[in-house]
């Protein structure tokens, strides 16, 4: 499981010019699932997630979680994060999971997430979504279950 973590002001995401998805203070996770992540993998970056200190605290010292900050999670599918581009000019996305395997792990990664207490949105997974956001600080980064 790959996820790319964004700390965002606020974000939306739109299918069809209908915003299906929308917070204001919190994380943009672009989720990606491969062929053989399992339940396991799910409660393992859902855990990182919730807990990851990269807000601010009092003396802008990146020592908060989004869930210390009262922070929501926009969570987005997003299976071109396995694209292997090392051959070629056409991204190859052999790695990505299957969409029956990838969904279901992705209802339950986001599931987790709400156990945990956090607001979460989400896009409209396989669907042609667009995604807005002000990615704050910036912060990126990437988290990967393997």
């Amino acid at each position: 499981m790959r996820v790319v973590v964004q700390r965002s002001l606020h974000a939306k995401v739109t299918v069809n010019d209908e915003i299906v998805g929308q917070i204001d203070h919190g994380l943009v996770l672009l989720v990606g699932i491969t062929h053989d992540d399992t339940e396991h993998d799910v409660h393992f970056v859902a855990e990182k997630l919730i807990n990851l200190r990269i807000f601010e605290d009092e003396n802008e010292k990146l020592n908060l979680s989004v869930k210390d900050v009262g922070g929501q999670i926009l969570s987005i599918s997003q299976f071109t994060l396995y694209g292997d581009c090392r051959k070629g000019r056409r991204p190859n996305f052999m790695a990505a999971a299957k969409p029956d395997h990838a969904e279901k792990l992705y209802h339950l990664f986001n599931n987790k997430l709400r156990e945990q207490g956090m607001t979460v949105e989400t896009g409209q997974f396989g669907a042609m979504m667009d995604v807005s956001f002000t990615n704050h600080g910036p912060v990126t980064l990437i988290v990967e279950s393997k």
